[in-house]
């Protein structure tokens, strides 16, 4: 069975606590709590409280989702993006993999950043814990040539993959993206959106049914942002999830 939660950087502007407690009263469980407002990897009493707001609203950290970029971030910095992930309760984190698609990249480039993946998969592997990389666009696996290529040059199994669709790119090519990455696939960013435009997920369960079929079910689904940013929907967008995927989990 599927797996679910929610992205805390669906709601930047509120509290943990309000966040705990929506998600909660959703009927969510879990809970991919961002690096960059929610929870700064040196901030550890912003750590201590949401580990204690977990325990208060029956909430576990399912990932954390960093902001470190692989090839701009300073190395350096990565063994406190663990620790703090480990603080959380989790052994997955997010993580971003250069700054432009990979066709962008001189062959120089590539290899430069190929090495200092595999260096943080190193770490990962001794710490571990698993890195996954985001699937956005203006980073290394904005095309599923590019998340393939890294896959493969990195090779290890503390090295994967997020999936999410692209709201500019076709059903098609979408769905290519998530047959070929599903193998490294650990979690799955759940919205529908076309173009710039936010939309209910009820609207997208016909696509999101055949995106699904690629994967095992071994994944987690986190939905990511409100088609109108606003807390009061979450109920809503919980249901449709639900319906996706046939029952609460």
């Amino acid at each position: 069975m599927w797996n679910s939660g929610l992205v805390s950087v669906s709601f930047r502007q509120l509290s943990p606590e309000m966040i705990c407690k929506a998600a909660s009263a959703a009927g969510l469980t879990a809970v991919e709590w961002g690096s960059d407002v929610h929870a700064p990897f040196d901030a550890p009493e912003k750590l201590t409280e949401i580990v204690r707001l977990q325990e208060q609203y029956g909430i576990r950290c399912i990932a954390y989702g960093t902001y470190f970029r692989l090839g701009e971030t300073p190395t350096s910095l990565l063994p406190s993006y663990i620790a703090a992930a480990k603080r959380l309760g989790t052994r997955v984190l997010r993580v971003w993999c250069g700054d432009r698609s990979a066709d962008a990249y001189t062959a120089a480039e590539r290899d430069k950043l190929f090495t200092a993946c595999r260096a943080a998969a190193k770490t990962a592997e001794e710490a571990g814990v698993t890195l996954c990389m985001e699937c956005h666009p203006h980073s290394f696996t904005e095309t599923v040539g590019g998340a393939l290529l890294l896959m493969q040059a990195v090779a290890s199994p503390a090295f994967r993959m997020y999936w999410q669709p692209n709201q500019y790119c076709s059903f098609e090519e979408n769905m290519a993206y998530a047959k070929a990455i599903a193998p490294y696939t650990v979690n799955i960013h759940v919205f529908h959106w076309t173009a710039s435009a936010r939309l209910p997920l009820a609207d997208g369960l016909p696509q999101w049914k055949r995106y699904l079929q690629a994967f095992d079910k071994t994944q987690t689904l986190l939905l990511e942002f409100m088609p109108d940013d606003r807390i009061e929907s979450l109920p809503r967008e919980v249901g449709a999830l639900w319906e996706l995927i046939g029952g609460r989990v």
